[in-house]
């Protein structure tokens, strides 16, 4: 019994890790990678779910071993597919003006920043707005920099669907 179980958890696991990555793909507009990956999910789904209806054994404990199975996939998918998935963000930084010294730092680090400058905000001062397209891996970095630098920056991250010319680092 608890091996049947067992099986039945892993084996959703399986399915909804396999469901969330292509949900993920389906959304960054990808087409191949959902079809291939919609494939095999139905098919362990099928199998799992066909398991768990006609076993003998008490349904409350093949219920639970399965909604279990459903949210580690649930949890496992989301992480592998921050994993997998390269994103671009455009990442929107407003600082307070003479951000000369962050600037040469990111730009050490092999960031391409571009500076533009803010006339008169609602208090009538001058900014500067920092703005850098980057892989989605290296946004905890550049936020652990900025906050280094100055904790009251604002900072507006945003998905980016196309980058055409330039390069991302």
């Amino acid at each position: 019994m608890v091996l049947k179980c067992l099986e039945i958890f892993l084996a959703r696991i399986v399915d909804v890790t396999l469901g969330t990555i292509r949900t993920v793909f389906f959304v960054k507009g990808k087409t191949i990678e959902p079809f291939i990956i919609a494939f095999f999910e139905v098919l362990v789904w099928y199998i799992v779910a066909r398991e768990a209806i006609n076993t003998d054994m008490n349904m409350w404990i093949v219920a639970i071993f399965y909604a279990a199975g459903y949210a580690t996939g649930t949890f496992i998918g989301s992480k592998l597919s921050q994993k997998l998935i390269k994103e671009v963000v455009g990442v929107q930084i407003v600082l307070k003006k003479g951000s000369e010294k962050l600037v040469s730092k990111l730009r050490k680090m092999g960031y391409v920043v571009s500076v533009i400058l803010l006339k008169n905000d609602y208090e009538g001062n001058d900014k500067d707005m920092l703005y850098i397209q980057i892989s989605n891996r290296r946004l905890k970095e550049l936020t652990n920099i900025v906050n280094k630098y100055d904790k009251e920056a604002f900072m507006v991250v945003s998905e980016t669907k196309l980058v055409h010319n330039g390069f991302i680092k």
